[in-house]
This record gives C-alpha cells, sequence and structure tokens, in this order.
C-alpha cells in the first residue's frame, strides 16, 4: 500500500504543475450554481413536488467535488493514454442500456439508464466527455494531415458507433450534444477552411431535406412523440396537448414577474410549475423564473456566461493541442446544453431532455460535470515551459523550439 501512494505521489509530483494556476475561480463559481441548485430543490421539494430531493443533490454536489479533485491532479496526458479503454467500455455501458437486463426505460419509453445496485447509471452522459478524449487524441496525432479530409472522417468515424448506439435508446436530445462537440471540436481543430466550406455547402442542403422530411406524416427517421414536440412547438395552440409543459413552464416563468414569488411570500405549494413533470431536471428553469422572477434569471444567465467564459479561457491559455481540443469540447458540451435546457422551458425551441449543468438534479450528471471540470483545472496548471505528451506548444514556446516542424517536435519530446 505504501508503494503505491508513493508512486502516486511521485506522479503528481513529477509533473511540476503550477499549482499558483490552480483555478479556484471556476471552482467558485461551480459552487455557486450547485449552492442555487440546492436551495431550488428545497424550495420545490418543500412546495410540493416530492420527487425534488435537496438531500440528494448534496450528495452528489459532495461526492463530485472528490472526484473533481480527484481528475484535477491527473495529467490529462496520462489518461489520454487509454482512451481506447474508455472508448470501449463506455460505448459497451450505452449499448447495454437497450440490449441487456439492466437497461431500464423508468416508464419513459426510453431505455437510457441501467438499474445497478443502489443507483441508476446514465451511460449517455459519460459517453459526452469519452467522446471529446477519443477525438482530441484522434486529432492531435493527425496535426501533420489536417489539410487533408483524413481527421475529418476519423473524427466522424469515432463518434458514429456511440451516436447510434444513443439514437437507439432513443435519446435524440444527447445525440444532438454530441454532434454539436464533434462540429465545434471540428472547427477549432485548424482543418483547412476548404474543406470545412465544402463540408458545410453539402451538409446545409442534408440538414434543409432532413428537417422537411421528419415532417411528413410517412417519415420513418422519428417516433411519433418525437414529431408530437416538433409539430406541437410550432403550432402550440393547434395542440396544447402536446404542447402541455412548455405552455406551462412559459405560464410558471412569466408568473415570477420581476422579483419572483419566494422573495415576496416564501414557500408554497401553489405554484404554476408544479403542473410541469421533472421539474427538479429538464425544466428546472420554470421553478427558477416562478421563485426568483426575472431578475433572479438574469442573474443566473451572467453566471453561466462567466462560467463558459472561464471554461474558455483555459482552452485559450493551454500549453498544448491536445489540452486545447479538450477544453473547447467541453466548452462546447457545456455551452449547448445550458442554452438547449433554457431555450426548451422558454420554447424557443422544441422539447427535449437534457438537464442544466449543476442546477438539475441527476448523479450521472452531476459527476461527469465535476470530472469535466477536474479535467480543465488539470489543463490550466500544467507547466507554461513544456507540452507533457504528444502536441505542439500554444504559447511560450522556447526560441530553439519556434522552429520546429511536427516530427522534429515529436523527436524532441
Amino acid at each position: 500500500m505504501l508503494k503505491i501512494w508513493q508512486k502516486v505521489k511521485d506522479t503528481i509530483v513529477s509533473k511540476n504543475y503550477e499549482w499558483r494556476k490552480y483555478n479556484f475561480t471556476l471552482i467558485g463559481v461551480v459552487m455557486l450554481l450547485c449552492l442555487i441548485s440546492t436551495f431550488t430543490l428545497y424550495i420545490i421539494g418543500s412546495g410540493y413536488n416530492t420527487t425534488a430531493d435537496w438531500r440528494k443533490q448534496l450528495l452528489g454536489i459532495g461526492l463530485g467535488l472528490c472526484i473533481m479533485a480527484f481528475m484535477s491532479i491527473i495529467d490529462y496526458h496520462s489518461i489520454c493514454r487509454f482512451v481506447i479503454i474508455y472508448y470501449v467500455i463506455v460505448t459497451g455501458l450505452v449499448a447495454a442500456t437497450r440490449f441487456s437486463p439492466l437497461g431500464t426505460d423508468n416508464n419513459k419509453d426510453a431505455y437510457r439508464w441501467l438499474d445497478l445496485p443502489g443507483f441508476q447509471l446514465q451511460p449517455s452522459e459519460l459517453c459526452k466527455l469519452m467522446i471529446i478524449f477519443a477525438i482530441a487524441v484522434a486529432l492531435n496525432r493527425l496535426q501533420n494531415k489536417l489539410k487533408t479530409f483524413y481527421p475529418l472522417l476519423i473524427a466522424i468515424a469515432i463518434s458514429v458507433l456511440p451516436l447510434a448506439f444513443i439514437l437507439l435508446q432513443p435519446d435524440l436530445s444527447s445525440s444532438i450534444v454530441v454532434v454539436f462537440i464533434v462540429v465545434i471540436m471540428i472547427f477549432a481543430s485548424g482543418i483547412s477552411y476548404k474543406i470545412l466550406l465544402s463540408v458545410v455547402g453539402i451538409a446545409i442542403p442534408v440538414v434543409i431535406f432532413v428537417l422537411w422530411y421528419i415532417q411528413q406524416p410517412d417519415q420513418i427517421l422519428l417516433k411519433p412523440y418525437q414529431v408530437g414536440r416538433i409539430i406541437g412547438f410550432r403550432y402550440p395552440e393547434l395542440y396544447p396537448d402536446t404542447a402541455y409543459q412548455q405552455n406551462h413552464s412559459i405560464e410558471a416563468i412569466a408568473s415570477g414577474q420581476l422579483y419572483g414569488k419566494y422573495l415576496l411570500g416564501g414557500i408554497s405549494s401553489i405554484r404554476n410549475y408544479n403542473k410541469v413533470d421533472v421539474t427538479e431536471s429538464d425544466f428546472i428553469w420554470a421553478a427558477i423564473g416562478e421563485e426568483y422572477g426575472f431578475i433572479g434569471c438574469i442573474v443566473v444567465i451572467v453566471v453561466f456566461m462567466v462560467f463558459i467564459a472561464l471554461c474558455l479561457m483555459v482552452a485559450k491559455n493551454a500549453v498544448d493541442y491536445m489540452g486545447k481540443l479538450l477544453a473547447v469540447g467541453i466548452s462546447a458540451m457545456f455551452m449547448f446544453q445550458i442554452f438547449a435546457n433554457i431555450g426548451v422551458a422558454t420554447m424557443i425551441l422544441p422539447n427535449t431532455g437534457l438537464p442544466l449543468p449543476f442546477l438539475s438534479s441527476g448523479l450521472s450528471s452531476m459527476f461527469t460535470y465535476m470530472m469535466a471540470i477536474g479535467i480543465l483545472i488539470n489543463i490550466g496548471i500544467q507547466p507554461a515551459t513544456k507540452a507533457l505528451g504528444r502536441g505542439f506548444l500554444v504559447k511560450n514556446e522556447p526560441a530553439d523550439l519556434a522552429s520546429l516542424n511536427y516530427d522534429d517536435y515529436q523527436n524532441t519530446y
């Protein structure tokens, strides 16, 4: 046991981390979001919604902080060495939700969970982070081929299998998140704009055709309830039953007015968001709007803006190419889910089932987010004078390395 601890200690110390750059500001913003989440769930649960358990959320936050602290001191280059193993395991877990006895739909006609002893795991949350790692590692190894289509094809190939299993659950919302992550990482990778423009030129008419096709009566791509959500979003006055949740979500947010009902009257079971399902998760923004009002919503959005800015700063200041891609992918994951969750609650977007990072209840998502924050912190404390593992330096390059090409650089390190 002593030898194992000594090896771990030597591994951490030998990295020569710049501990003064440990991102306590990012941690502080995350903790603020977690406190808002716990207090909101306490209000929801105390008023009417017994499924909103603030104690469970508090436990998830505590365990998540431990995961974050652990991930922050483990060199992400070392983690990336085993990316193939993560890919196989996580893809297998996603497939198991549909094709194993452990898979469960929680009476929602969507097999997105694994019923494990003591808790339920949603592998699609881990899958998002796994795909970020896999694509970052692949593109890092293909830096000298960025003027060809090869890196683009590899990035797409990496995401196809897990994306297919997510769609089979079915979980269209998580699959859209994965697609967004892949697109942003490809765009940030440095692939030739000529290649990207040619792909965009092909993709735009394909997307337009798909959007038209899924609204046809005999389409086979989407399930009936998914089509109903799109139709209900487009024509809420004609399909009030289909748009029931979003209509009542807007009603709840609007009833909060400027200051919110909590500040004016405290906790009460008479709330409009009680008419909305999964208020503690997918529609927690309805509760935030009603309890804290317009001012409270603006404050939370500003906190999220600061959070995303801090994530992007990690990408900007990363010491190597792989660290930059990891930070960009994680930032894209958070950015899309924040926009999509609030967009659904305010009926800017069709109804989807995405949690609001750090605010929605759910252990699988909380642990995944905390892992991602730990990785961002580790990227930020890497030594600025050298690149560990494979990849180019992107800042503070020594003068004698400035003229090295890719092959020379790999030989140097």
